[in-house]
Order: C-alpha cells, then sequence, then structure tokens
C-alpha cells in the first residue's frame, strides 16, 4: 500500500474517512443497492460476484503512489456508530488526464444530514495538503441540485458544460464541470468568500 494512504484517517465532527478493509465489503455492497444513489451516476445496480471484482479494484488500487494516475476511493463511516454511511474519492478524470476530480456518494437514509460536504470538504484538504494537487475538480448532472450545492460551499467554481465527449464519455455530456484551487480552498476554510 502506498506509505501514506496507510496512515489516512481523516476525522471530522460526526466522520471517520478511511481506506477500504476486508470486512467492508458486505456494507459497501449494500449501500450500492438502492437505485436511487445512482441515479446522477454512471453506474448501475450491480450483483455481489461483480461488485466483489470493483471492490477488489478499489483496494489494490491504494497501492498507486501519488505520482501516478491514481483512483482512490475511501470509505465513510459514522464516528457515532462506526458504520458505513457512504465514500469519497479523488482520481483522474479520464477524459481530462491529468486533472483530478472529487466525487462522494451518501447512502440514501443518510441524506439531507450534510454528511457529503463534511467529507468532500476532509478529503479535498487531504488531496491538497497530503497529495500535493494544487486543483479539483468535480462534475454533476445539472439535475443534482445536492451535489452542486456541495460544490459551492466547498468554493468551487463553475468552469464549463461538458460537451463534445465521445467514447466511454459521451454519457458525461450536459454535466456541468466545477474547479476548486488549493488558494481558494484555504481562503474559504480561513472564512473567505
Amino acid at each position: 500500500m502506498n506509505p501514506a494512504l496507510s496512515r489516512m484517517r481523516l476525522e471530522t465532527e460526526r466522520l471517520i474517512i478511511r481506506p477500504y478493509i476486508e470486512s467492508d465489503l458486505k456494507a459497501s455492497f449494500e449501500l450500492m443497492q438502492n437505485p436511487e444513489v445512482l441515479s446522477f451516476m454512471h453506474m448501475e445496480v450491480m450483483p455481489l460476484h461483480e461488485y466483489e471484482g470493483l471492490f477488489r479494484w478499489l483496494m489494490f488500487s491504494y497501492h498507486t503512489p501519488f505520482e501516478l494516475p491514481f483512483k482512490y476511493s475511501f470509505a465513510v463511516c459514522s464516528r457515532a456508530t462506526g458504520g458505513l454511511v457512504g465514500w469519497c474519492g479523488a482520481g483522474v478524470l479520464d477524459f481530462s488526464a491529468p486533472d483530478v476530480e472529487l466525487y462522494y456518494l451518501i447512502g440514501r437514509e443518510h441524506w439531507g444530514r450534510g454528511y457529503a460536504t463534511e467529507a468532500a470538504a476532509a478529503l479535498a484538504g487531504y488531496a491538497f495538503d497530503v497529495i500535493g494537487l494544487e486543483q479539483l475538480y468535480a462534475k454533476a448532472d445539472p439535475r443534482n441540485t445536492a451535489s452542486i450545492g456541495v460544490f459551492r460551499k466547498l468554493g468551487f467554481r463553475f468552469e464549463r458544460e461538458l460537451a463534445g465527449l465521445t467514447g466511454d464519455y459521451a454519457e458525461c455530456n450536459g454535466e456541468l464541470l466545477h474547479v476548486l484551487t488549493k488558494a481558494r480552498f484555504a481562503e474559504r476554510l480561513s472564512g473567505g468568500k
């Protein structure tokens, strides 16, 4: 495992963000069984054997050093219960490499509590301070007003509507791409607008 990731444990007021461990498989799979949480993602509910392959790939990705194109996803757990409430991650934006995208998913039963903002803010801080990135991107379907609200709270600025993407990336056309610089994130944390 990438040595920095082996030590990663981000704690917020209500959440713990950490690399997945083997025992997360069942809870992680169950989280992804609600089609409503996938409605704005380019994923569908998948059977367990297929999800197991994805989960193994996610865990293997922790071996990728920061200097290479990476895709990391992390468990987002409740500090109160220890239970999995979602996931968040950062990884190369495939149609715009080497740019890095911030992404997240919160289980349906936990919506409306601010967990996405809390987890995304912690991971953005990690991406800037530990991974060493100077900017992060995030994209969302224009109907996904909750995610666009998270972007605004963190200080992301709208960059453009995606268009002209082909092949595997064509499904991203029409999504809204936002960018957050390290400097703007630091300004937002210090109370600036």
